[in-house]
């Protein structure tokens, strides 16, 4: 891989950081909010149905995390396997399109559906 690719990922895995703090911070405050609430998970998921702020918020969260997190496995995969080239590349796509699929797919679920 080169030096350009290197530091290109480097910066996707920051800016994804940055974003994905503030959403895990307001996601376990909403959690801390409902348990002290008493709120059920029915109760929690009759206020997320039609919700587009919540189905925006959460849709940025998993976008924000299929781009931080299968950079983070590549660079495992490398580290610690020793894998390289195309091999990790495709790890690294495969677990993007898991990531995003399915956080996608539970969004949906939650909110629209």
């Amino acid at each position: 891989m080169s030096a350009r690719m290197q530091v290109r990922l480097w910066l996707w895995q920051r800016i994804s950081a940055a974003l994905l703090a503030p959403l895990v911070l307001i996601h376990l405050g909403t959690i801390i909010y409902a348990v002290h609430a008493g709120l059920s998970a029915a109760a929690i998921l009759g206020r997320l149905h039609g919700n587009l702020w919540f189905g925006g918020f959460y849709a940025l969260f998993v976008l924000a995390c299929a781009v931080h997190a299968p950079i983070g496995v590549a660079k495992m995969a490398e580290e610690w396997l020793g894998w390289r080239g195309a091999r990790v590349t495709s790890l690294a796509a495969v677990f993007a399109l898991l990531l995003l699929a399915g956080g996608l797919r539970a969004v949906y679920g939650v909110v629209l559906s």
